[in-house]
């Protein structure tokens, strides 16, 4: 039997976020494996309950002793945000720049787990040897400090993963796309390219850090009262551009929010953003003249919790704006936040705060792919086959079309759990794994059609209702029924408890309780009776809980 190089994704084809890789290389059942990023994506409200969801690794846990590792492409948390979740049950090696190892820690730290005998820091550009997998990291840029591509090298042949990146040609922080690197990539030769899918539909190139850095000076310099920069903590180059901003307009600088201040700690702690001034305690800056102020604060996407909200909620302990003061939402809207950002926005400006965003003035460049960009990789890599992830349908199906516009000899399509064997053979989708989704729920993850989530679901959409009933020995209802409801409309409280009182003894009556399977009968009797009833009386079918209690 043969060797064959395999590639399957678990998580992110198909969507946006969650992403999860897997590759293999041997012979049929004897695999080795190795797995690229292991992320998270974050909830809607059509989930009560859950923030966090990612792939479910059941088909790797399987196989976990001939997982050789876990490599990291970069610290965003569509990348590594399911990593203290789930490691527990793979106990392997993880290799990260020393930006991602940071905050890899941290992590780990909240958890309690020690990681450090499974953390192998990799050095820029730097090389792990994972045999039959030889891999070599290739600086990138994006949006976030140290993203990298993968060279994973096999006797089956050299596949590039880029994980999350653009062509900026000044990032302002960190190195420049190591593009020399990848043209010899390219002829040396590439097998399959893994390739970014998420701005495909953007013409064009993704713009420069360094572009948005002028903008934002011009746009500051102009601004005579406080100013608050919403901004993605991940994006340290944002960062430094406020700190240059607030620097050249004579104003101080204070961070506000627990993930700016744990990104601008890990920076600083890798040996960025030395040349900065000290940023100061928002509770010092309240002694400023609001002309000679700069917050850079968590919350560009209107999340509830963060420190945005809680500004313009007027709830925030050390940051108060006014009237006439300045709001720039440095960062693009994620689809699927619009309503709670538009929502913020609109309350910013009945308050009388000029509100700037990427709609109304140039604050923001993205930091993925454009179709210029892509072009121009395809161009230096020259893959034998392209396969679109990290997108929806909608973006891999375009990439696709654009790999075949490249002249990419053998495009292939894929969702997650697709089995991908690239060698031996004309590359093609030849088995699915089994994939889904786990949600965290509280602490303990779920899987999507878990009962306590449907409960959550029926609870929030239709009410609870609580019937406690006493019985004495001979099997008679004694007293009143003790009714408890929650989350139901009844505008008469009295004239609906009394109308329940009566279904239930209706019922009740014609069972008499002289075993554990009457008594149960009985039960689901009353359930039915009760959501019956209430559905009449409200038009709702209310979460239901029967208690008998012998007396």
């Amino acid at each position: 039997m043969k060797d064959e190089l395999l590639f399957c994704p678990l998580g992110g084809s198909g969507e946006i976020g969650m992403n999860m890789n897997l590759f293999a290389y041997g012979k049929p059942g004897e695999h080795k494996w190795i797995m690229v990023d292991i992320g998270v994506t974050f909830a809607d409200d059509t989930i009560p309950g859950i923030d966090l969801i990612y792939p479910d690794p059941g088909f790797i846990v399987d196989k976990k002793e001939d997982l050789l590792g876990i490599v990291l492409t970069h610290a965003h948390e569509d990348h590594i945000g399911a990593i203290a979740h789930l490691w527990p049950s793979l106990k392997c090696k993880i290799f990260a720049t020393p930006f991602t190892s940071v905050l890899i820690k941290e992590k780990f730290k909240e958890k309690n787990i020690d990681i450090t005998s499974y953390l192998k820091v990799v050095q820029l550009n730097g090389n792990i040897n994972l045999e039959p997998f030889k891999i070599e990291y290739i600086t990138l840029t994006h949006s976030i400090l140290e993203p990298n591509g993968l060279r994973i090298e096999t006797p089956g042949g050299v596949i590039l993963h880029t994980g999350d990146w653009k062509i900026d040609p000044e990032p302002l922080i960190g190195e420049k796309t190591n593009s020399n690197r990848l043209k010899e990539i390219g002829k040396e030769g590439v097998l399959a390219m893994i390739c970014d899918s998420t701005n495909v539909f953007s013409m064009g190139k993704a713009g420069s850090e360094l572009d948005v850095r002028k903008s934002m000076l011009n746009i500051m310099s102009s601004l005579k009262k406080r100013i608050v920069i919403a901004s993605f903590a991940s994006n340290v180059a944002r960062m430094e551009t406020a700190f240059y901003c607030a620097e050249k307009t004579g104003r101080q600088i204070s961070l506000v929010g627990r993930s700016m201040h744990r990104i601008f700690k890990a920076a600083r702690q890798c040996g960025y953003l030395k040349n900065c001034i000290e940023p100061i305690d928002p509770r010092e800056a309240k002694k400023i003249s609001r002309e000679k102020i700069v917050y850079l604060c968590t919350g560009s996407q209107g999340e509830p919790m963060a420190a945005l909200m809680r500004i313009s909620n007027y709830t925030h302990p050390d940051v108060f704006i006014e009237k006439d003061d300045t709001v720039i939402f440095s960062s693009k809207i994620i689809p699927g936040n619009e309503k709670k950002l538009y929502k913020l926005q609109n309350q910013l400006v009945k308050d009388g705060i000029e509100v700037i965003s990427e709609e109304s003035e140039f604050v923001h460049v993205s930091g993925h792919p454009n179709r210029d960009d892509l072009r121009e990789m395809y161009e230096w890599v020259k893959p034998q086959c392209a396969i679109p992830v990290h997108g929806e349908h909608r973006h891999m199906i375009e990439h696709m079309k654009f790999a075949h516009e490249m002249n990419v000899p053998n495009p292939v399509q894929v969702e997650n759990g697709d089995i991908v064997k690239l060698y031996p053979g004309k590359p093609q989708v030849f088995d699915k794994a089994p994939s889904g989704r786990l949600y965290l729920d509280g602490n303990v993850s779920v899987e999507e059609d878990s009962q306590s989530i449907k409960d959550r679901k029926n609870l929030s959409a239709n009410g609870y209702m609580e019937v406690t009933i006493l019985i004495s020995s001979k099997g008679k209802i004694h007293k009143s029924p003790v009714l408890t409801f929650r989350g139901l409309p009844v505008v008469d409280i009295d004239e609906f408890e009394y109308g329940l009182e009566e279904a239930i003894y209706k019922t009740a009556k014609t069972f008499s309780l002289g075993s554990k399977k009457q008594e149960y009968n009985l039960i689901d009797a009353l359930k039915i009776v009760c959501r019956k009833y209430t559905k009449e009386m409200t038009g709702k079918r209310p979460f239901t809980n029967i208690n008998l209690v012998q007396i």
